[in-house]
């Protein structure tokens, strides 16, 4: 079933960490197995935030032994970065698994992504100017809270609560999506894609890698190879919507851009209120009504309508 959910504010930033939680949290019934977040915030010129880990949370219960393996995968991140020139500016370990590096870096993206996935159980959520893509088991207060979203000062945001249907119960398998390594695109996903593994072969042919089995995955990756094709990003979800089969709707974000879209046949809820300078999008309205306690407008978009606002 799952839900997901997607903010932006126009010309102004808030507490969007706050506000995607609420709207998250009032989702929880459709997927309470795992939450994640894609928020963007504050942009430093040519400097990048990477987060990424290095366990999967249950694999912490495995005893003294995988302990001191995280231990030695962070060392071996921090030797290869140092390797390849990457000035590390700060380093927040999130949990003993899960970790945000800020850093500068003016060489080839794709080789230090490739370089550091390299090393065993590492996984990189994301690598953005903007964007942070943080997920993890549990509803999104706990998710929230593991994480200190509370206070995340940015523009725009989108988050996802996963229901287990065809895949394991992990972070691998929890979305948001980042398309690697394409900075700041991320994908939430409601839905079924029927010739996935089709795309995804063609994708892999063009050297984009899949970290995961989920469709939902093909997205941000289809989406990021359109834009590096040089369509922008309302001409790359229009495109989806002809080229994706199946059954879904999804929203994504890039560094200044909120989008939604939904296949022909609009099987897959939305709900979509929009002012003068905030949009809010979801699931279901009680997730809207969650920012929003008082009365307000809402809609359900049409079948196979695209939308695209600008933060």
């Amino acid at each position: 079933m799952c839900g997901i959910a997607g903010l932006i504010h126009r010309g102004k930033k808030s507490d969007v960490g706050s506000e995607l939680t609420s709207m998250l949290q009032a989702l929880k019934h459709r997927g309470p197995d795992s939450t994640g977040f894609a928020l963007y915030g504050s942009q430093i010129q040519s400097e990048y935030v990477i987060r990424f880990k290095v366990a999967e949370q249950e694999d912490l219960n495995s005893g003294f032994r995988i302990h001191h393996d995280v231990k030695l995968r962070q060392e071996e991140v921090d030797r290869r970065l140092d390797e390849l020139g990457v000035d590390v500016k700060e380093k927040d370990l999130a949990t003993e698994y899960a970790c945000r590096y800020r850093f500068a870096f003016d060489g080839d993206m794709k080789r230090l992504a490739d370089y550091l996935e390299d090393i065993e159980s590492v996984e990189i959520l994301s690598i953005g100017q903007g964007l942070e893509l943080i997920k993890d088991l549990g509803d999104a207060q706990t998710v929230s809270s593991q994480y200190g979203l509370s206070g995340f000062d940015g523009t725009h945001a989108i988050g996802h609560t996963r229901m287990a249907t065809e895949s394991d119960v992990d972070i691998r398998s929890a979305h948001p999506y980042w398309a690697y390594p394409f900075n700041d695109i991320a994908v939430v996903h409601n839905g079924q894609l029927t010739n996935y593994w089709g795309f995804r072969r063609e994708m892999e042919r063009r050297g984009h890698r899949f970290v995961s089995n989920c469709d939902s995955e093909l997205i941000a990756v289809y989406i990021a190879d359109r834009i590096s094709q040089g369509d922008d990003l309302e001409s790359a979800m229009s495109r989806s919507v002809d080229e994706l089969d199946g059954v879904f709707t999804y929203v994504v974000a890039t560094e200044d851009k909120l989008g939604m879209a939904k296949d022909v046949m609009a099987a897959k809820p939305m709900v979509l209120y929009e002012s003068e300078d905030f949009v809010a999008l979801a699931s279901e309205e009680v997730a809207i009504r969650s920012v929003f306690p008082h009365e307000i407008d809402t809609y359900d978009p049409y079948e196979g309508e695209v939308r695209v606002w600008q933060s």
